[in-house]
C-alpha cells in the first residue's frame, strides 16, 4: 500500500439541537454572513428560522442567496460571488444537502478572485484562498459537509465537474438527524445509493489495501444496507437517520482511501448523465454500480467481489468464487431496486442511447478511466448499454 497524509480539521457538531452553537462559530470569522440554501423546504421544516434566530442572536448580519437547484449550476456560484464582493461577505453558511453545500464552497472561493468562478473548472484556475465555510446539513448522501470537494454543472456547455480544493474544506458543520426527518423516500433512497457509491468505488481497487480499511467501508456499506429501509419506513427513527448521516460523512472524508491512487469510474460516468439530463445523482449511480460491477469482473478480480459478498451480504463461502461474485452482484442489485424502489434502467428516466458515444467520451476524456478496471470511451459505451 502506499503511504499517505489524513488531516480534515472539520469541527463536527453532532446530534439534536446543537445549532446553538452556530453563532459562535460565525463569531470566529467576522460579522457579516451570506446565508446559501435551496428552495423552501427549510422554511416549511422550521430550520430557516432557527438558522436565521442564531444568526441575529449573535449580532451577525446577514444577507441571501436562495434557488440553489439539485446538480448546482455555475449561475449561482457567479450569483454568490458577486454578493459576497459587493457586500464585503466574511463568512458562508450552507444549509441544505449536497448541492447547496456544493455551491457554497465555489461561491466562498469565487468570492476571492477576479476571474469567472467556472475557470476553476474550465481552466484548472488555482485555488489559494477562499471564504470560510460552515454547513448545516439537511441530507445524508454527498458527505460534502466533511471533505473539500464540490461539483459544479455548466447548462451552457453541458458540463458537469468535479475538484477537490484543501480551502473549500469547511470550517465546521452541523449534523442534526431529526433535520433529516422530512427527506421523502425517494430521496432517501437516491441518498443512501450515493453513500454506497462512495465506499463502493474505494472498495473496489486494484491496489493492496489495509484489512483495516476493508472492514471499516464493509462495515458502512452494512450500515447502509441494514438502517435505510427503516428510515424509508420510519421517517423518524433517529437511530437510523443518525447512522445514514455519520456514514454519510465518513463515506467521502478521505479516511477510507488509504493512500489508493486509483480513480474512481461510475461517478465520472455519471457525471455526464446529470449534466445532460438533470437527473438526480444518486439515482443515476444506482442504475450505473452494478452494471460496472458486472462488466469489470473477470478471474483476475473475483477475489474482491467473493470478500464483497461474504462479508457484506453473507454469502456462503463455500460457494464457487465466481457464484459469489455474481450473487454479490445480484443482492446489491435487489437492495437498490427491489428494497430501496429506484428505477433500474436509463429507458425508464428518458436516457437516449443516442448520447451514449459523447457522454463516454467526456466520461473518459478521450482517454482511458484509470479505475478499478481501465475504461476507454467504449468499454464506458458497452456499460451505459447495459444499463437501458
Amino acid at each position: 500500500m502506499n503511504s499517505f497524509i489524513y488531516d480534515i480539521p472539520v469541527k463536527v457538531y453532532f446530534g439534536e439541537n446543537q445549532l446553538c452553537h452556530l453563532g459562535e462559530e460565525l463569531k470566529k470569522y467576522g460579522k457579516r454572513v451570506l446565508l446559501v440554501y435551496g428552495g423552501g423546504s427549510i422554511k416549511q421544516s422550521g430550520l430557516y428560522d432557527a438558522v436565521i434566530a442564531e444568526i441575529e442572536k449573535t449580532g451577525l448580519e446577514h444577507f441571501e442567496l436562495s434557488g440553489i437547484m439539485p446538480n448546482p449550476r455555475i449561475d449561482s456560484v457567479r450569483a454568490g460571488a458577486d454578493i459576497c464582493k459587493e457586500k464585503n461577505m466574511d463568512v458562508v453558511v450552507a444549509v441544505g444537502g449536497g448541492s447547496t453545500i456544493d455551491a457554497a464552497k465555489w461561491i466562498a472561493a469565487g468570492a476571492c478572485v477576479s476571474h469567472d468562478p467556472w475557470e476553476f473548472f474550465s481552466q484548472g484556475a488555482t485555488v489559494k484562498q477562499a471564504l470560510p465555510v460552515i454547513t448545516v446539513l439537511t441530507m445524508a448522501a454527498t458527505g460534502s459537509e466533511m471533505n473539500c470537494c464540490g461539483v459544479i454543472s455548466n447548462r451552457q456547455t453541458g458540463d458537469k465537474i468535479d475538484r477537490m480544493e484543501p480551502p473549500l474544506l469547511p470550517k465546521a458543520s452541523f449534523l442534526d438527524p431529526t433535520v433529516t426527518y422530512s427527506v421523502d423516500r425517494y430521496q432517501t433512497a437516491c441518498g443512501s445509493a450515493d453513500i454506497l457509491s462512495h465506499i463502493i468505488e474505494v472498495y473496489f481497487t486494484p491496489e493492496e489495501d489495509l484489512y483495516m480499511l476493508d472492514c471499516f467501508m464493509e462495515g458502512m456499506m452494512k450500515t447502509v444496507i441494514k438502517y435505510t429501509p427503516i428510515a424509508i419506513a420510519e421517517p423518524e427513527n433517529y437511530e437510523a437517520r443518525a447512522n445514514l448521516m455519520w456514514t454519510s460523512s465518513w463515506a467521502i472524508n478521505g479516511f477510507i482511501e488509504g493512500g489508493k491512487q486509483h480513480a474512481w469510474s461510475c461517478h465520472p460516468m455519471e457525471h455526464e448523465l446529470s449534466a445532460l439530463y438533470d437527473i438526480t445523482h444518486g439515482l443515476g449511480l444506482a442504475i450505473l454500480t452494478p452494471r460496472w460491477l458486472e462488466y469489470c469482473l473477470d478471474e483476475s478480480n473475483v477475489s474482491k467481489y467473493v470478500q464483497f459478498g461474504v462479508n457484506v451480504f453473507d454469502i456462503d463461502p463455500a460457494l464457487d468464487p465466481m457464484e459469489i461474485a455474481k450473487n454479490s452482484i445480484d443482492m446489491l442489485s435487489d437492495f437498490l431496486f427491489n428494497t430501496l424502489g429506484l428505477d433500474n434502467t436509463f429507458t425508464k428516466i428518458g436516457i437516449k442511447k443516442d448520447d451514449f458515444p459523447i457522454m463516454a467520451a467526456k466520461a473518459c476524456m478521450n482517454g482511458v478511466l484509470p479505475g478499478f478496471k481501465p475504461l476507454a470511451a467504449n468499454d464506458i459505451k458497452k456499460i451505459y448499454e447495459m444499463c437501458i
